[in-house]
């Protein structure tokens, strides 16, 4: 208890001991450093795990469904049946690099960028994604 007393009544008063000791000559001040633990290494860990908490949590989950949309999008093939990012629902009709044309209804097609497209309903072989 003891040295939680000297410790908090030496941290305000350091620069004048400091000053007092080097003009006497004396013993060594107790500096505030010294009394708060000086701990660079403890103060840092909280933050890393921070930051691997959000790099595993938010960062890493985003990049895995953003390849996998990329891929979807990049697997497109004539009578897919997709939907758009506005709700779009429509079979493909012809894939020309990023142009998708898109048959809505009988004899109405529209082109639409291919990141527009936010998911395969139903491939023509089957497959449901």
């Amino acid at each position: 208890m003891r040295s939680i007393l000297a410790c908090l009544t030496a941290i305000p008063a350091t620069a004048a001991l400091a000053q007092d000791s080097s003009q006497a000559g004396g013993g060594a001040p107790q500096s505030a450093s010294a009394c708060l633990g000086g701990g660079g290494y403890m103060q840092i860990i909280p933050i890393l795990a921070m930051i691997a908490i959000f790099y595993f949590l938010i960062i890493r989950p985003q990049q895995k469904q953003q390849k996998d949309l990329r891929s979807m999008r990049d697997s497109l093939k004539k009578d897919d049946k997709i939907v758009t990012t506005g709700g779009i629902h429509g079979s493909v009709v012809a894939v020309k690099g990023d142009i998708v044309s898109l048959r809505i209804a009988d004899g109405v097609k529209i082109d639409l960028d291919r990141s527009a497209i936010a998911g395969i309903e139903r491939r023509q072989d089957g497959e449901s994604s």
